[in-house]
Order: structure tokens, then C-alpha cells, then sequence
């Protein structure tokens, strides 16, 4: 076992969440906080960060994944040692097929996706190996494992954030660190699908219709407590988790009156 790893108080333990202002990451911190981690909430939406991390005892550090120099300033904000980081910043913009595919957007949700991720993974890289027994947990998406119509943009980043999580595992086998990832399937967020189809509720809504029970922020932020909170010598690779509803991307029970 690594040192001292039983021995710490799990108030002496931190972790970072990116992409905390709402959903799946404002929950994960929550979550984090109840099981005694001091939790560094980064996001770029300051006023949102700011008011989680008053809630929940951490600390708040306004930051855009995609922009080397906050994640810099997030990395020095963090010190020397981190026990845990959950990169969950990301995100889906548009649903144009191939043929009318919007660069814009693919490289957006590229930027996010991946290059984020590598660079918040980059730059705390050294604080977790110096905790003994860091954790590194990727939000993917069961998107990064089966594509769909009109998914082609977001379905190419979290299959990307699926290889480098796996790229990860192999080069840090030496390291006293854990690369897991979650991929979510239909999770029911305030701002997921509002925000991917660009503030039009009735095509967000349209996600959902008719499913009496998608997962929520909750669902997905127990499973990664559980996943991180694992003794160090236990790496839960991958876990997809989808709401019983869905059997696949193409296969969703809904109801109608």
C-alpha cells in the first residue's frame, strides 16, 4: 500500500473538479465534500464556483480547461499535493450531420474534451503522484463508445477522452496513480442538452421525452464517489452506467399518454 494512505484523515484529502458550476461537477463536489474531501470547484463561471464552494466548505478557482494559463494558475492554486481529480468540463454543441457539420463546434467540443482534459491531467500530474495514491477519474460518455446520427462532432471528443484515459493507464503503470473513467448514458441535467441545442428547450426536452426516469447529476456523482473512494490498489477502469430505460443509444423505452 502507499504510504500512509490508511492513516490520513480524509479531511486532509483535496480533490478537483473541473466543470463545477452545474450538473454532473457541481454534484460530484457535493458529494466529494460529504465524504470529507476539501474540494478545489473550477469552472468559469466565477459567481457559480463561488457560491458551491461556499456551500460546501472548498474552494473555488475560476477556470477554462481549454486556456493554458488558468489551468497554470489552478495548478499553483492546488500546491504540491492532490489526492484526487475528476475532469469533468466538457460538453455537446450541435447535432448537424457530417455533410453539414459546423467546424466551429467540432473543434470546440475537441478543445474541451481533449485538449482540456490533457492539459488540467498535465499540469496536476505531479501534485497527485505526490500524494502516494492519486486518482485520476474522466467523465466520458457512453458517446465515446458507439456513435449515432448527427453525433458524429461529439461522439469523435468522447471517444477521445476514452483512448486518453486508456493512454494514461498504460503510461502511469509505474506511477502510485489510478486512471478511471465513468461514461454516463441519458443523464437528465438543467443545462446539458439546453445548452447543445443552443437555448432551445423543446428540442432539450425532446431528449427526455417520455422517459419516466433518465439518470441525475446525483446518479452519476455517487458512482464516481464510489469509483474514487475505492482502496488504491483497486482501479475501476470503466464503468458505464445508464438509466434502466436505456439499452442502448438507439434503444430507449418511452412512454406517452
Amino acid at each position: 500500500m502507499p504510504w500512509g494512505w490508511h492513516n490520513r484523515p480524509m479531511t486532509d484529502r483535496t480533490a478537483v473538479v473541473t466543470g463545477a458550476s452545474s450538473g454532473i461537477g457541481a454534484a460530484t463536489a457535493r458529494h466529494l465534500a460529504a465524504e470529507g474531501y476539501h474540494v478545489i470547484c473550477a469552472a468559469r463561471r466565477a459567481d457559480r464556483v463561488e457560491a458551491l464552494a461556499s456551500e460546501i466548505g472548498g474552494t473555488a478557482v475560476t477556470c477554462d480547461v481549454t486556456s493554458e494559463s488558468d489551468v497554470a494558475a489552478l495548478a499553483e492554486r492546488v500546491g504540491p499535493r492532490l489526492d484526487v481529480l475528476v475532469n469533468n468540463a466538457g460538453g455537446a454543441f450541435g447535432s448537424s450531420p457530417v455533410a453539414e457539420a459546423d467546424s466551429d463546434e467540432w473543434r470546440r467540443m475537441f478543445e474541451v474534451n481533449v485538449i482540456g482534459l490533457m492539459q488540467v491531467t498535465r499540469a496536476l500530474l505531479p501534485a497527485l503522484v505526490a500524494s502516494g495514491a492519486g486518482t485520476i477519474l474522466n467523465v466520458g460518455s457512453t458517446a465515446g463508445r458507439i456513435a449515432y446520427e448527427g453525433g458524429a462532432g461529439y461522439t469523435a471528443a468522447k471517444h477521445g477522452t476514452q483512448v486518453v484515459s486508456e493512454t494514461l493507464r498504460l503510461e502511469l503503470y509505474d506511477q502510485p496513480i489510478r486512471v478511471c473513467e465513468i461514461a454516463p448514458g441519458m443523464v437528465r441535467t438543467d443545462e446539458f442538452a439546453l445548452v447543445r441545442f443552443e437555448g432551445d428547450q423543446e428540442k432539450a426536452d425532446a431528449v427526455y421525452a417520455g422517459v419516466a426516469e433518465p439518470l441525475t447529476a446525483d446518479d452519476i456523482a455517487d458512482a464516481i464517489t464510489w469509483m474514487v473512494t475505492r482502496p488504491p490498489h483497486v482501479n475501476v477502469d470503466e464503468l458505464v452506467i445508464r438509466p434502466r430505460a436505456q439499452a442502448a443509444q438507439h434503444k430507449v423505452h418511452r412512454v406517452f399518454d
